[in-house]
């Protein structure tokens, strides 16, 4: 990933497209409903934009990236209930230029504001910019996202303007596209023009599990541990970021495992989202080893937990069942959950 930041020139063009595009107000007219993509003229990939404010609320443009974004944003819309702190995390991938009260910023929003010296229309309500991106924390922008948050200002204001004029302008008259923004280098510059798009499949996210360890398949099976009981294994996202010194913080992966019958821990641990799956192994075969007994049954909840626990429960001859509720893993969960709150109060 490429952490450069802005240059104090990227800062006051986001800045100057930024305090347009609130003076402009193009809420009044529109709502979040009303999508349209923008296409990176750097990458090609397509952020797909959204004009917050009609409710008289919450003003921003939010900028969703690629089929992943836009899909986590269209599921989240459709839940007729809050989302929780799992759907919220795994759903975004954005970029967001929102407008705040003074106490939402940051000593580093203030520091960029001081060198930049923007024209603020309302001394209440702040340019803020943020990236979000599953498991993470928001977090300030880089040099890229910049300049393209900037671009996806400029051609907001411009789609917003001739919405005004045709409320139909974003209506596709083929299911599932959308009206899309495509740059198209000249000389002194960029020309843009409009093209129904349809948003690319949204790949299913894989499991990365390293080769099955036989050592260490070789050296359960040396031991002839008996199979017993029934065990609950799941993986979800810690409620508190934590954050290593001058990294983004993050949200770490807890991987728990709980006795179906007593609803005994058998163990837990904490990673990195990117760690997290590639420790697993290891992690397994500890309680294992710890215990001296092998599980009869492993029950898990989400495919995603399935496809990682299935080669090696396949290997020990365990059997693996997907259920819809996980009683006691969930009660341990949220007793967590709890304790966690308890120390924050």
């Amino acid at each position: 990933m490429n952490k450069q930041l802005p240059t104090i020139k990227q800062w006051k063009e986001l800045y100057k497209a930024a305090i347009e595009f609130q003076r402009m107000k193009c809420w009044s007219w529109m709502w979040d409903t009303d999508i349209f993509g923008v296409q990176n003229p750097e990458t090609g990939e397509i952020g797909y934009c959204c004009i917050m404010g009609g409710a008289g609320e919450y003003f921003a443009l939010a900028v969703y990236l690629g089929s992943e974004g836009l899909y986590g944003y269209l599921d989240l819309q459709s839940k007729k209930d809050y989302p929780s702190l799992e759907e919220i995390l795994s759903h975004q991938n954005l970029l967001m230029a929102s407008f705040e009260e003074k106490d939402f910023l940051q000593k580093e929003d203030f520091k960029i504001i001081k060198k930049v010296n923007p024209k603020i229309n309302n001394p209440h309500l702040w340019p803020l910019f943020r990236s979000y991106q599953p498991g993470y924390h928001p977090w300030f922008l880089t040099a890229a996202e910049a300049k393209y948050l900037t671009l996806c200002l400029y051609q907001a204001m411009e789609v917003a303007n001739r919405f005004k004029q045709d409320p139909n302008l974003l209506t596709s008259h083929t299911n599932n596209h959308y009206l899309v923004r495509v740059p198209k280098k000249e000389p002194t510059g960029f020309s843009w023009k409009d093209l129904w798009i349809e948003p690319l499949p949204l790949a299913k996210d894989e499991i990365i599990l390293k080769s099955l360890d036989k050592e260490l398949l070789n050296k359960v099976n040396r031991r002839h541990l008996p199979h017993q009981g029934t065990w609950e294994a799941d993986f979800f996202y810690y409620p508190r970021a934590v954050q290593d010194k001058g990294e983004r913080p993050y949200y770490p992966y807890v991987f728990f495992w709980v006795d179906h019958h007593s609803g005994f821990i058998l163990d837990h641990y904490l990673a990195k989202p990117d760690q997290c799956f590639r420790e697993f192994q290891q992690q397994f075969y500890n309680i294992i080893m710890n215990m001296e007994i092998l599980p009869q049954e492993i029950r898990v909840k989400k495919e995603e937990t399935f496809r990682l626990v299935e080669p090696i429960a396949s290997e020990l001859k365990i059997n693996l069942r997907r259920v819809k509720t996980l009683k006691m893993l969930d009660s341990a969960k949220s007793s967590m959950y709890r304790f966690i709150n308890d120390e924050e109060e």
